[in-house]
C-alpha cells in the first residue's frame, strides 16, 4: 500500500498493540460490543453535520474531502494516523476521540467492537453495500459486515527476482534458504508477518494462541535469523530493484509497486498457504454524525469512488462494482491484481489476538533481539 513516506504502516503492529487491544478488551468487559444497527435520522440535513476521518496518508484522493462535500453536502475534514496502534491508542483512550470514520484493519476493528467502541452498519443507510462480492460477508473478523465495511483486502507472499531465482514454492525459501541465497532474502518485522511464514511452515494456524506452537514459531524463526539480509517492511521491493536481495516476504500491492519498475519482479504465495488481510471502515459511537458516517462508507462503495483505490493504491478493492470498472487491463502489468474473491478466501484470515497479543509481542522482540 503506497503510504507516503511508510507504506507498510497500514499493517504495523508492533508491541503499542498489545497494549491498545488490552484497552480494548478492558472496555469490553465493561460494556461489550452492541447488537443492534445504529439508529439513523433518514431526512438528517447532512449539511448540518461535519464529519472527521482518519485514515492512513496516501490512502485516498487528495480531493477527497472537496469532492465528498460536493457530493453528500457534509463539511469533511480528514486527519491520518502512521499505524493501526497509533489510531487504536487513541480511539481505546477514552472519552470522544472526535473521529467520526476510521480506518482500521480487520482484527483492529474486531477488538473495538468487541469494546463496544463503534457502531453497527445499518445497512438501509448504506445502499452501495450491494457492489460488494459475496465474498466479502465472509470475512473472519466480522462475517456480514455487521460493524466494518471493508475497504482493500489481499495477502502476503514471497517477492522475488524471476530472473535471479526460481519461483519460491514454500516459505522455507525465506526461513532456510539456499546457498545463492543466504543474506540476500528479507522478512517482515511486524508481529503477525513476523510470524506468519514459520507458522505456515509448521503448519500451524496464523490465528494460534497454543502456546508450545508459538514457542516452534519462535525457534524457527530464531534459526532462520543468520540467513536474514534484514527485516524490512519498508524498504523490500527497492532491495529487489536494485538486485540486493533475491526474494522478500511482501503483501501482495507491495510487490506492485517492485513489479512497475522491473518486470522480473513476481509474486507467489507458497505452497503452504498464507493470510488474509482486509483494511476496514467503522464509525466510533462517539460520533455526532452518524448519518454522515454512513453516507460517507456509501460514497466509498460507489464503483468510480473504489476503482480510485485499486488504480492508484495497486491493492484489490473488495467492491465488485469498482473491479469490474477497472477491468483485466491491471492485472496484465499487476497479476496480484488478478486475483479473485474466491482464491483470496483460500487465504487464513486474520483475527484479534485477544489475551494472546502480549505472547506476539514477547516473542517478536525474542526473535528479533536475538
Amino acid at each position: 500500500m503506497r503510504r507516503s513516506l511508510t507504506p507498510s504502516s497500514v499493517k504495523k503492529t508492533g508491541a503499542i498493540l498489545a497494549t491498545a487491544v488490552s484497552a480494548a478488551l478492558v472496555l469490553s468487559a465493561c460494556g461489550g460490543g452492541d447488537s443492534g444497527a445504529a439508529d439513523l435520522d433518514p431526512e438528517a440535513d447532512l449539511t448540518q453535520q461535519s464529519l472527521t476521518v482518519s485514515n492512513w496518508a496516501g490512502y485516498y484522493p487528495e480531493d477527497m474531502a472537496a469532492k465528498f462535500q460536493e457530493a453528500v453536502g457534509a463539511p469533511m475534514t480528514i486527519t491520518n494516523h502512521a499505524t493501526n496502534e497509533e489510531i487504536m491508542a487513541k480511539l481505546t483512550a477514552g472519552g470522544d476521540s472526535g473521529i467520526d470514520v476510521a480506518f482500521v484493519s480487520g482484527q483492529f476493528a474486531q477488538a473495538l467492537n468487541e469494546a463496544g467502541l463503534i457502531e453497527q452498519i445499518n445497512a438501509e443507510f448504506v445502499p452501495n453495500l450491494s457492489n460488494l462480492y459475496p465474498e466479502a460477508q465472509e470475512l473472519a473478523y466480522d462475517p456480514g459486515n455487521k460493524f466494518s465495511v471493508p475497504y482493500a483486502w489481499g495477502t502476503t507472499g514471497i517477492c522475488y527476482r524471476s530472473d535471479l531465482i526460481d519461483e519460491p514454492t514454500s516459505w522455507n525459501a525465506i526461513l532456510e534458504p539456499s546457498a545463492e541465497n543466504q543474506g540476500k532474502v528479507t522478512a517482515l518485522a511486524t508481529e503477525r508477518w513476523l510470524m506468519l511464514p514459520a507458522q505456515k511452515a509448521l503448519g500451524f494456524s496464523a490465528n494460534t494462541t497454543d502456546e508450545a506452537e508459538m514457542e516452534q514459531v519462535k525457534q524457527k524463526l530464531i534459526a532462520a535469523k543468520p540467513g536474514l539480509l534484514a527485516y524490512d517492511d519498508t524498504t523490500f521491493y527497492s532491495r529487489l530493484v536494485s538486485g540486493e536481495a533475491n526474494a522478500v516476504v511482501a503483501w501482495d500491492g507491495w510487490c506492485n509497486y517492485g513489479t512497475a519498475e522491473n518486470p522480473d519482479i513476481k509474486f507467489v504465495v507458497p505452497s503452504e498457504g498464507s493470510d488474509l488481510w482486509a483494511d476496514t471502515m467503522v464509525i466510533l459511537k462517539t460520533s455526532k454524525n452518524k448519518e454522515a458516517a454512513h453516507a460517507y462508507i456509501n460514497y466509498i462503495l460507489d464503483p468510480a469512488n473504489h476503482a480510485w483505490v485499486a488504480e492508484n493504491i495497486l491493492y484489490n478493492v473488495p467492491n465488485k462494482a469498482a473491479m469490474d470498472q477497472v477491468g483485466a487491463a491491471l492485472a496484465e502489468s499487476y497479476p496480484p491484481m488478478g486475483v479473485t474473491p474466491a482464491q483470496l478466501l483460500e487465504g487464513e484470515g486474520l483475527v484479534d489476538l485477544g489475551e494472546a497479543g502480549p505472547l506476539y509481542t514477547k516473542i517478536a522482540t525474542e526473535v528479533t533481539s536475538s
